[in-house]
Order: structure tokens, then C-alpha cells, then sequence
């Protein structure tokens, strides 16, 4: 859950407490303070008698009652765990990665297909930042062009290079791109990846369904980039993959729907941990000193 200044709650479900507790306090306010049924139980005489020589203590009010539930309160905020980032967090370069997967067949080679997708790929290479990245191709068959490598410099100069010489094989098997895509993250370790497939839409089949499903299973997700507007079929094969379908135009817009989908995926995993000051605990300190004056013997 994201906050204000950098702020962010980790565990954001701790402040459903704190309703209840103003529920509590505002019941506490309006009861009034009183000695309850000994009023009825002893002679109003002997009672005031034994108030006069400090036998009888102050009946408490309900402001008296409300320390514990400030504490409480305390408690609750503390669990809710308010961090910020960490300065000196650590880098791990197998956290997350993009694997670039472009269609080389025939009806995007012999088109201007070809041209549009290598484009839209070289602005996602140049807008990744410092996140890995691997570069698959396919036709009738699949190659890796580039292992998984910071240097997305040098892949977007490979993508330049790509022709229809580049694959042997003519036809258009996608689903051996995913497969190899899959490979490849889970190889390299990768917990929040994404597979961006540029393609025109062909030789799209039940297998490239199965392929986006497991690799959305495996904690991957799938985007499709067309040159033109995606059909319904890129459309429905990237809902099940669990990204989104764009066209090329807007690779740009699709870098950072990426960047937001890997914040909220690393955050929900322990990992977010290791970039993040949990101050918490700090907030346990005012609920300790408000619980010892529970403890005050009366003077």
C-alpha cells in the first residue's frame, strides 16, 4: 500500500483495528464514572464516612480507561508496519527480467511488420533501465539470439540485425518461443518476469494458450505487441498470460505498465522486505510507556 513521502504500509489489514478502538473510547466517554451496585449496598452514611478518611477510592472515569486503548492503538499502528525505502538496500539481478520474443516468420518478414515490431522493441530495450533482459526469435523454429544481459544496448542492436535470413526455418510456432521463454526465467531465476511477444497474430493455436498459462502459473506474465491494433485473439492469448495486449505504437506506455505490475508483484512477496525500513517497532516504544501507567500504585 503506497503512502505519502515515500511511506508505505506493509501490512495495511492492521488499521482495521483502529475503528474499533474509537468505537470503544467514545463508549468509555459517555459512560459515567461511579462506584457501580456498591452504591446500593451500602448505608449512604457508612459510605460517606468511609470516603472521608480516604477508605473508599475516586470512582475512575472513563478518560482513565482510555490508556489501554491508546496503547492498543500504538500496537495496532506498529503492526501495520509504516516503511520507507531503504537507502542501502541490497541489488539482486535476478529479481526480475524481460524476455523479448520476436516473430520472424514469413507474414512478418515479407510485410512492414518486420520494421514496426523491431521499432517498438528497441523503445522497450531502451526504457528498461537496469532490468535483465533475453532476446528469443522464431519462426518455424525458436533460437535464443541473447542470453538473459544488463547490456540492452547491445540487444537492441541485435533486434536492428534481425531479417528474414536471420531463421532458416519457415512457418511460425510460437508456442516453442514460450516454452523457450519459460526456460529461460526459471533457469535464470527470475521472480517477477515478463514475456513481450511481437508478432503479427499468426499461428496462434491451443498450445500458445497452454504456453501463456503456464507461464502466468509459473509467476510470469505475457504481453503481446502487434503492429497494428491487437485482434481479439493477441488480446485474449495476453489476458490469460496475465499482461495486456498493445500495438506497437505504444510500446512506450507498455514499459510502464511492466514497471507498475513488478512493484506490485515484488511487494507481495517477502522479498520487498530487503527494500524497505520497517518502523514499526519504533511505534511499540509510546505503547510501552502508556502501559506502565496501568501499572501506578495510587498515592
Amino acid at each position: 500500500m503506497n503512502g505519502l513521502g515515500g511511506l508505505v504500509l506493509l501490512r495495511p489489514a492492521w488499521l482495521l483495528v483502529l475503528p474499533l478502538l474509537l468505537v470503544l473510547a467514545i463508549w468509555l466517554l459517555r459512560r459515567p464514572a461511579a462506584l457501580g451496585a456498591w452504591k446500593t449496598a451500602i448505608d449512604p452514611a457508612l459510605l460517606a464516612a468511609m470516603t472521608r478518611i480516604g477508605r473508599v477510592p475516586e470512582a475512575r472515569s472513563g478518560r482513565a480507561a482510555l490508556l489501554p486503548l491508546l496503547a492498543a492503538g500504538c500496537v495496532a499502528l506498529a503492526l501495520s508496519g509504516p516503511a520507507v525505502d531503504r537507502r542501502d538496500a541490497p541489488s539482486f539481478r535476478n529479481l526480475d527480467g524481460v524476455v523479448l520474443v520476436m516473430d520472424l516468420s514469413p507474414s512478418v518478414t515479407e510485410g512492414a511488420a518486420l520494421d514496426t515490431l523491431r521499432t517498438a522493441a528497441r523503445v522497450v530495450l531502451a526504457r528498461l533501465g537496469s532490468r535483465p533482459a533475453a532476446l528469443i526469435v522464431f519462426a518455424g523454429d525458436t533460437y535464443l539470439a541473447t542470453p538473459m544481459t544488463t547490456d540492452t544496448t547491445q540487444i537492441g542492436l541485435t533486434v536492428a540485425l534481425l531479417d528474414a535470413g536471420t531463421i532458416p526455418d519457415p512457418g511460425s510456432r510460437p508456442a516453442l518461443a514460450l516454452a523457450r521463454a519459460d526456460t529461460l526465467l526459471r533457469e535464470a531465476r527470475i521472480v517477477a518476469g515478463d514475456v513481450v511477444l511481437f508478432t503479427d497474430g499468426g499461428g496462434l493455436d491451443a498450445a500458445v494458450t497452454a504456453r501463456a498459462s503456464t507461464l502466468a502459473g509459473n509467476g510470469a506474465r505475457l504481453w503481446t505487441v502487434s503492429p497494428d491494433a491487437p485482434d481479439p485473439a493477441l488480446a485474449d492469448l495476453a489476458a490469460v498470460g496475465g499482461g495486456q495486449a498493445v500495438a506497437a505504437a505504444e510500446a512506450g506506455a507498455l514499459v510502464q505498465a511492466i514497471s507498475d505490475g513488478r512493484r506490485a508483484r515484488l511487494a507481495a512477496t517477502d522479498i520487498a522486505l530487503l527494500y524497505r525500513q520497517d518502523l514499526g517497532p519504533w511505534l511499540l516504544i509510546p505503547a510501552l510507556l502508556l502501559a506502565a501507567l496501568l501499572f501506578r500504585r495510587p498515592s
